[in-house]
């Protein structure tokens, strides 16, 4: 059997994982690119992980020292696993993670943008709570996007059912949740 063709049950893989064991599996996708930290104790709260991702591209003109443009880009993520996600712990979450995640972000001159992420793994989610999610969005924009802008991704796993949610600005995140954990067809 060829790698591309083998079923979740060949390479090992539980279709009755924990959430833990779901987590660890996130984070190890997410550690290829991102900085990731377990156990995150934050000004009002607590999260299980998060991650982090910087991107710095500059342009020279012959040397070093003579940067023509620059330009960086930021990504926090927080992670949140809960057997059951009800509207208020929703409302919370969301504004602990933006709380954090604005204050991280630092708009300057050579600012493209930030994205600050919450991803949640749940084993059941209110539809109150659904709703919320899909509708939740927030875009700040720094200086007339002089000094660039951010984002507020989020999204979810209801593990149940093996359904993913997000906002329209969590596409991405979202993404990564189906490409770990949706039952892939033989």
């Amino acid at each position: 059997v060829s790698g591309y063709q083998m079923n979740d049950q060949a390479k090992g893989e539980r279709m009755d994982m924990t959430l833990q064991e779901r987590l660890d599996k996130l984070l190890d996708a997410y550690a290829y690119h991102y900085d990731v930290e377990r156990d995150v104790t934050v000004d009002g709260g607590w999260f299980p992980a998060t991650a982090e991702f910087f991107l710095r591209d500059e342009n020279r003109l012959l040397t070093k020292e003579h940067i023509y443009y620059a330009m960086e880009q930021h990504e926090y993520v927080y992670f949140y696993v809960t057997e059951h996600l009800d509207a208020a712990t929703l409302r919370e979450q969301i504004a602990l993670s933006q709380r954090v995640g604005l204050a991280r972000v630092r708009p300057h001159k050579e600012h493209m943008c930030s994205f600050v992420a919450l991803v949640i793994l749940a084993d059941t989610i209110d539809p109150e709570a659904k709703a919320i999610l899909k509708k939740t969005r927030l875009r700040k924009t720094f200086r007339l996007m002089l000094h660039g802008w951010m984002e507020y991704r989020i999204a979810a796993m209801e593990c149940s059912t093996v359904s993913f949610l997000s906002n329209p600005a969590g596409k991405e995140a979202r993404r990564t949740l189906e490409n770990n954990f949706a039952k892939k067809a033989n």
